[in-house]
């Protein structure tokens, strides 16, 4: 049973805050992949848009968007998520996850992209 953190960003005032599902709401998120959107009705955030921003697997790795599947591996980087160069022309290898949410995702960054009919702060706090 999939169990996820999202941590959900409004652009409009700047404010990020942590919500945990599980169960039904949490296996719906599992197969889509960074960049898509997601109906708040979903989550409890009715009249909501969210979009997929990112996340970190059990481990710590990143997503990335460069990587289709859930996959870990290891990459050569010159620079994005999960590296970022000292110095102009320096590459190295590293693990990352791919873009799409699997069992093995522990956290999910959102993006509001449609405002609903409540405040997004009272939600937070019921």
């Amino acid at each position: 049973m999939a169990e996820f953190k999202l941590v959900i960003s409004n652009p409009n005032d700047g404010n990020a805050k942590q919500l945990e599902v599980t169960g039904k709401e949490a296996n719906s998120l599992v197969g889509k992949r960074i960049g898509d959107t997601l109906e708040g009705d979903k989550i409890g955030f009715q009249g909501y848009l969210f979009e997929i921003k990112g996340g970190t697997d059990q481990d710590g790795f990143p997503m990335t968007k460069r990587m289709s599947g859930p996959q870990k591996e290891k990459v050569l980087m010159k620079g994005g998520t999960g590296f970022n160069p000292t110095r102009d022309g320096l590459k190295e290898r590293k693990t990352v996850r791919g873009s799409e949410i699997s069992e093995k995702i522990t956290q999910i960054n959102l993006s509001v992209k449609e405002v609903g009919n409540k405040d997004f702060n009272e939600i937070m706090e019921e």
